[in-house]
């Protein structure tokens, strides 16, 4: 099935737009580490999921500003369907560092599943490949990174 590139867009920009403001601002938010208790109603319900589910490598592991960018699509009852697939790391990260960030997205991943949709949500999204961005803006000492968040 082809999605239209608007509808990339708009789920790359609602990733993007939840990451910014943080998932502070939307209802009942999970504690981290944790998938929600309640069905999701909204695409931005899903996207503060899937960031809350997120913990990010030990420090020891990290890197500043690290991005990890995932595509993945559920089905109607909020499995995944078939395999998320990692579409950008920041460049000049070292080999550890990407593996360390890409076992953090599986377990983010393995913590979430099954996420509960409403049917509507379910209905709207099964079979719809979505774009999440995660960003690790701790504040990490390593000299000559930048977190390039907001460029």
């Amino acid at each position: 099935m082809m999605v239209p590139a608007f509808t990339r867009l708009i789920c790359t920009t609602v990733a993007a737009a939840v990451l910014a403001t943080g998932t502070s601002a939307l209802a009942q938010e999970p504690a981290e580490g944790q998938k929600p208790a309640a069905p999701l109603n909204t695409i931005a319900e899903v996207f503060a999921a899937l960031d809350a589910c997120w913990i990010p490598p030990g420090l020891e592991q990290a890197r500043a500003g690290m991005q990890i960018t995932v595509m993945l699509s559920f089905k109607r009852n909020g499995e995944l369907l078939g395999q998320p697939r990692i579409t950008y790391e920041t460049p000049g990260a070292s080999d550890d560092e990407r593996t360390s960030y890409r076992v953090a997205m599986a377990q983010a991943l393995r913590r979430c599943m099954p996420l509960r949709f409403t049917d509507a949500l379910g209905g709207a999204l099964a079979g719809r490949p979505l774009t999440m961005r995660f960003i690790d803006n701790r504040k990490l000492k390593q000299a000559g990174t930048t977190n390039d968040r907001d460029g």
